[in-house]
């Protein structure tokens, strides 16, 4: 291995590493990397281009990723997600909360599901009120068509109307404004404002006064697959619509998939003053525990706390949004 690779944590990663490599066929991680700038894939660009402050690993795990799906032809852009997904588990550190949750191979399943027809409607739920979860969202916006036959709505639902309307105004989102009626159970619309034209305004942001409203929201948009964020507003907003919302569509037969982002141990919520020692792991993740299909591991926004809890160096929502870039770019370069 040549020693111009330096990344986060790469000797208690390289075992792993190494063994992806050889198990398909490439030299090393620089072999990986030429290997998709030969296809014009430039993986750091992409990784870069949806959260800036992701660390150095997190550019190596989609690069070995990319490479795995060349190498293994695929022939769809939800295909070659999963086999992201290999190269991000490959950098899971032995032992840790990340590996235990198999959180790489997830992360690849996710960004599969949102690139096929199936999945109408993927949310950020609580996602407004975190700039990583905009982030994960422009990403997504940026590149799932160009793979699907029909357009991924995109909705980010939070609490608070002022919230929702500041994050659109920001990103260039839609802001819609709802109003619930508690006394008859029922959503009305009350007005869209696009701050954008283009890709940017195809994402629909929505903020809720309350649990039921957020509900209310997910059932409206018809949400198929979400992704929790975990650090605003846990306990009193997104776990409790997630868990609510999953008995209602399996009530109704409705298919819903909840990814919980986050938690691991000493995530937020004070676990230190549970006086629990190593089993308390904060409020976050074990609300996470309720309704997850699938469960993350670290926070859905900060690179530092994913990356101690053994993945990479990326916020959660973010890696949702080039997981889903990076498997269109090998798609469409073996197209």
């Amino acid at each position: 291995m040549a020693n111009d690779v330096k990344f986060e944590g790469k000797e208690r990663r390289m075992a792993k590493i190494e063994k992806c490599l050889a198990e398909y066929g490439l030299a090393s991680l620089e072999d990986a990397r030429d290997l998709c700038l030969s296809k014009k894939i430039d993986v750091d660009k992409i990784v870069k281009g949806v959260q800036p402050i992701a660390f150095e690993n997190a550019t190596w795990a989609y690069t070995l990723g990319c490479a795995v799906a060349l190498k293994s032809g695929v022939k769809s852009a939800a295909e070659a997600s999963e086999k992201i997904g290999i190269g991000l588990e490959a950098f899971c550190v032995p032992g840790s909360v990340a590996e235990q949750r198999k959180v790489g191979l997830g992360h690849g399943n996710l960004g599969a599901m949102l690139l096929r027809d199936e999945t109408k409607c993927f949310a950020f739920l609580a996602g407004h009120e975190s700039f990583a979860a905009a982030e994960g969202a422009i990403g997504i916006a940026r590149t799932a068509n160009r793979a699907r036959k029909e357009p991924l709505r995109i909705i980010l639902n939070g609490l608070g109307k002022d919230a929702a309307y500041i994050i659109s105004r920001i990103n260039g989102f839609t802001y819609v404004k709802t109003d619930f009626d508690f006394f008859s159970d029922k959503l009305n619309i009350v007005e869209e404002k696009a701050f954008s034209t283009g890709e940017r305004a195809a994402v629909r942001c929505f903020g809720a006064n309350d649990v039921r409203e957020g509900v209310a929201i997910m059932q409206h948009e018809g949400v198929d697959v979400s992704i929790t964020g975990n650090s605003t507003n846990p306990v009193r907003f997104q776990h409790l619509v997630a868990g609510t919302y999953k008995k209602w569509s399996q009530e109704n037969g409705k298919k819903y998939f909840s990814v919980a982002s986050g938690g691991g141990t000493g995530r937020t919520l004070h676990p230190d003053n549970m006086g629990a020692g190593p089993a308390s792991y904060g409020l976050t993740d074990s609300l996470g525990r309720v309704h997850g299909d699938a469960q993350f591991a670290g926070s859905s926004s900060v690179p530092a706390h994913v990356e101690m809890m053994g993945l990479i160096g990326m916020g959660n929502n973010p890696m949702v949004g080039a997981t889903v870039a990076c498997a269109v770019a090998v798609f469409e370069a073996l197209k």
